[in-house]
């Protein structure tokens, strides 16, 4: 490879670098925020009151408030359900708690969970190509002969390979 073209390589990596360290900071916070997604950490409480249908069953209930339902027999026309649930049968009042995730970490964390749905899509497309060449090149900015050419070869090896073992065990 010419020095000219690895010189540009250099330079295409080292500002796609810079670029990349405020978005891998993000998914870097947000990710470790996911980890703990089976637990009420960080999050906080959030009372919600609606209107529903009248007349339905804690299984119809379920499904309008989208939500798994675990719901005590009706009793003077209310439907007790998750704890601290109540809907009003007849006028469809429906009030309960349940936990999320402050605004800003919700937005975050949907970077995550992210499909072609979500108008951001490109982002992570972005994101991810990006960090395919930001890998890929780093091998252009040596030369080939150059002993820690080889090192970065096998070091890179080595973490696809724990990788693979990591999601196979």
């Amino acid at each position: 490879m010419s020095r000219k073209s690895q010189e540009k390589f250099r330079e295409f990596h080292r500002y796609l670098g810079f670029f990349l360290a405020g978005i891998m900071a993000v998914y870097a916070f947000s990710g470790i925020i996911l980890t703990f997604r089976n637990t009420d950490t960080f999050k906080k409480k959030v009372a919600v009151e609606k209107v529903v249908d009248a007349n339905l069953n804690a299984e119809e209930l379920g499904g309008v408030l989208r939500m798994r339902i675990n719901a005590q027999e009706p009793e003077n026309g209310v439907i007790v359900f998750n704890g601290d649930g109540r809907y009003e049968i007849s006028s469809g009042k429906v009030s309960y708690t349940q936990t999320a995730y402050p605004v800003v970490l919700e937005k975050m964390n949907r970077l995550h969970l992210m499909n072609t749905t979500n108008p951001l899509f490109w982002l992570a497309i972005f994101f991810g190509l990006a960090l395919m060449f930001f890998s890929i090149s780093a091998f252009f900015m040596f030369n080939t002969g150059a002993p820690i050419y080889k090192k970065g070869l096998y070091f890179a090896v080595a973490g696809a390979l724990l990788t693979v073992v990591l999601l196979i065990v």
